[in-house]
């Protein structure tokens, strides 16, 4: 038996190699069409089972496609891959004909399960008209007239997502197909395990309303219980329920994958007009696209339904929230985020964020949302605010921008920098003296071994809080914007300086420093004692963090205007919860507290550095393994 042939025709090529793997692992076999042209050509050609189709192919609206193609090949299924979920986009597939409508997160059992349910669709509609046409060629006209009427009502089911609608018309297209008397769509409660009629035709309102039938000993139970589709063309009356008797009977099960739903049937009453096996097969194609249906527009209300739910909990959010699509188009944004931008939900939503958002720091978080180091970014606001931004990419939706105002953070921090700086000042003249006086001590007496044993661990404690001074301070002064000194200067010369300096250190621990700097560097406009400070640090942290006999790698070279600084440790690594805060000031891993001393404030003091010469730090750290620090500097 020869493969039924699928046409894949997507924009995103990695999805079409996965669909392809896919469908072959099954025994279809697959076809790639990468535009419109394609597409027919193979149609002509091929005689293809299936196509699945993108939500767009070069450029053409996938929509339109399905509409162009059902035109010229009504009997075709369209399995419609969409992209996002848009209520709108939903619609306008449903309406288009699509014989099934997917949307992400794609996966490859509900794809191949929806190739197999179109494919079976296809099917019957292939086996019936091959078996009327057999029978006889004469009706071949009629049939293919009602097979187009059995079309053209499946979209027009399709297209609707109001449930009532949708049942409403099945039963009538399917007294219409059938010249039935009555028609009847009965749903299973499953709690009572009773059916009701959920939508007639031809009956009385009241009755509707009143009708229960039991599944058990009931002729549309034993269609639930089956599986089967059931019909009577007898002399004698057949019973429905009580006061209601039927000449001639057709129930076909609803199926939404292997699950009975229901029961679609139509009956005569008055006449006994039989049903022919034909009745059967059209109701049984009819009951398919209702399952369908009836099943899009349930899980279209669901999802409306959580839509709703979600928009709540945003609109109540204290923390500002926008989902943005892989367009960056806005698709969700609270009253928060709208608060802190200025902006009206209804001339925001389905916009371009960068249309609408003028806002200089969120628009250079999406300029740069590949680099990790600015997933949390700080965003000022016009009004003074100030607030902590995340950009968190979400798979198969796009991405969401939360912040959380830190203003009053901000302004804490402020005042303990005062304090910390004023405090530094007011410090040093003492701590200077301390240690002139410990220096004179052994100059006015002699001291024992214990004495002078004191003596040292009192100056190396003030050296050690100097130092911490010292570092305080030149945080102040390079915060504040007095470190104002730019000089054009060969970056490579100043990495040499540092790295003649730290001879001692790494060879102590016997290490090994693999350095890299390309030969030809182009100048940069920076300070050369800041620049130097950056190297000192750095370098001297990975020696500090890095075991002995290990290896320390350090790389620095140019890509365009752009000065790239790289410095690689074999060291314990930074836990996750500890990355985001590493450039702050005073903040220490908690597996750095626990092996070596230090302020916390060498990062921060680096981060600074880098900043005030805009350009930009990260991290990248695995536990167990090491870290590599990345700084970027404009040539």
């Amino acid at each position: 038996m020869t493969a039924e042939l699928i046409i894949l025709a997507l924009d995103e090529s990695t999805t079409l190699q996965l669909l392809s793997r896919a469908l072959r692992a099954v025994g279809y076999t697959t076809v790639i069409a990468h535009d419109r042209a394609g597409i027919e050509k193979i149609m002509q050609e091929s005689h293809p089972a299936l196509l699945l189709l993108g939500t767009s192919l070069k450029n053409e609206k996938g929509t339109v496609l399905v509409e162009d193609f059902l035109k010229k090949f009504p009997t075709l299924p369209i399995i419609f891959l969409a992209t996002d979920t848009s209520a709108e986009l939903i619609r306008e597939a449903l309406r288009a004909g699509v014989s099934a409508y997917l949307e992400p997160p794609l996966k490859t059992d509900e794809i191949i399960d929806a190739v197999k349910s179109s494919l079976l669709r296809a099917q019957h509609t292939g086996d019936w008209m091959r078996r009327e046409v057999k029978r006889n060629t004469t009706s071949l006209e009629k049939r293919i007239s009602e097979l187009e009427v059995l079309l053209a009502v499946g979209r027009d089911i399709a297209s609707s997502l109001d449930v009532d609608t949708v049942l409403n018309n099945v039963v009538s297209a399917a007294v219409k197909l059938t010249s039935a008397e009555e028609g009847s769509l009965l749903l299973l409660d499953e709690e009572s395990n009773e059916l009701y009629m959920r939508a007639g035709h031809n009956f009385e309102e009241g009755f509707i309303n009143n009708f229960r039938l039991p599944v058990t000993d009931t002729l549309a139970g034993q269609v639930i219980e089956t599986g089967e589709a059931l019909s009577f063309n007898k002399d004698s009356l057949h019973k429905i329920k009580t006061a209601y008797l039927v000449q001639a009977l057709i129930y076909v099960p609803l199926k939404i994958k292997d699950r009975i739903i229901g029961v679609l049937g139509v009956d005569n009453r008055k006449y006994q007009l039989p049903f022919s096996k034909r009745d059967t097969l059209l109701l049984s194609l009819l009951a398919d696209y209702a399952a369908v249906a009836i099943d899009n527009a349930s899980l279209y209300q669901a999802s409306d339904m959580e839509r709703s739910k979600f928009e709540a909990v945003l609109s109540n959010m204290d923390d500002a929230l926008m989902i943005i699509d892989h367009q960056e188009r806005i698709q969700l944004i609270n009253e928060a985020m709208c608060s802190a931008l200025n902006v009206q939900v209804p001339d925001v939503r389905d916009k371009v964020i960068t249309d609408v958002i003028t806002q200089g720091d969120i628009l250079n978080l999406l300029r740069r949302k590949e680099e990790k180091s600015l997933r949390y970014h700080e965003v000022n606001l016009d009004d003074n605010r100030i607030f902590s931004a995340q950009y968190t990419p979400i798979q198969g939706v796009g991405a969401a921008i939360t912040m959380q105002d830190i203003s009053y953070l901000k302004e804490l921090n402020r005042l303990k920098d005062d304090f910390v700086h004023t405090v530094s000042h007011d410090l040093r003249s003492p701590l200077t003296a301390v240690l002139g006086y410990t220096e004179l001590l052994e100059r006015v007496g002699s001291v024992n071994e214990q004495q002078a044993e004191f003596v040292h661990r009192i100056q190396e404690s003030v050296k050690d809080i100097t130092a911490l001074i010292d570092d305080l301070l030149d945080l102040g002064r390079i915060e504040a914007g007095f470190d104002m000194h730019r000089e054009s200067i060969h970056l490579d010369s100043i990495l040499r300086y540092t790295l003649s300096n730290l001879e001692s250190l790494y060879t102590n621990k016997k290490q090994v420093l693999e350095v890299e700097i390309a030969p030809t560097l182009p100048l940069m406009h920076g300070n050369p004692v800041r620049l130097r400070q950056m190297f000192d640090n750095l370098i001297n942290n990975a020696i500090k963090y890095t075991p002995e006999g290990k290896i320390v790698s350090i790389k620095l070279h140019h890509e365009g205007s752009e000065i790239i600084f790289r410095i690689e440790d074999q060291g314990s690594g930074i836990s996750p919860e500890d990355q985001p805060h590493i450039f702050e000031k005073f903040y220490r891993a908690k597996n750095a507290v626990s092996h070596e001393s230090g302020s916390g404030l060498g990062l921060a003091i680096v981060k600074t550095i880098v900043e005030s010469h805009q350009g930009r730090i990260w991290v990248q750290t695995k536990l167990g393994v090491g870290s590599v620090f990345t700084v970027v500097l404009p040539s």
